[in-house]
């Protein structure tokens, strides 16, 4: 399906969930996305405090958009790890934007390297991040490394990244051309 990273997911569409498959599976709920092809291929990544308002974790992604150039509509989902996936203002700004919400486990985003690591994540969910490596868990180049919705010094409620899927190719296959007789 497009939108996804690894070409494939299962059964999800407004309002369900499923699972996605492929080399990064993890789960996605909410609309599905558009293409993924072309200049679009955005993944928000998202790490949220309990309780925060769709409203700020909207706004923060608005705002670092804007501020990188980067049409909303090539947002093809918004991603976080897996004990948030039921948290009311990721999947309201999820709404929001058109876009599913897809979760990794914290083992999953552990493995990530990233630019940013937070002892308070660390804390928290069990990962050192979780805004940039959700969003690089697909693949991908991080355009946008970590923001915060607070100064720095303050408590945010959200911080959010965002990358652009790769394309995958298989190494193993060959494009050749049909011999004539």
């Amino acid at each position: 399906m497009a939108g996804s990273p690894s070409g494939s997911t299962t059964g999800p569409t407004a309002g369900t969930s499923g699972t996605r498959t492929g080399p990064t599976a993890g789960t996605t709920t909410g609309t599905t996305a558009g293409s993924a092809a072309g200049s679009g291929g955005l993944v928000v990544g998202v790490g949220a405090s309990r309780g925060v308002p769709a409203d700020e974790v909207h706004g923060l992604i608005e705002e670092a958009l804007r501020d990188a150039r980067l049409p909303a509509a090539d947002v093809v989902a918004l991603a976080t790890v897996d004990v948030k996936a039921a948290e009311p203002g990721l999947l309201g700004a999820a709404e929001r934007l058109g876009v599913p919400l897809w979760t990794y486990s914290s083992e999953r985003l552990a493995r990530v390297p990233v630019e940013n690591r937070s002892r308070a994540a660390l804390r928290a969910v069990g990962t050192p991040s979780v805004a940039e490596a959700a969003a690089l868990a697909g693949g991908g180049q991080l355009l946008i490394p970590k923001r915060r919705s607070a100064p720095s010094g303050r408590p945010a409620g959200v911080t959010c990244a965002i990358a652009r899927l790769g394309l995958r190719t298989s190494s193993t296959t060959a494009v050749t051309r049909p011999q004539r007789t």
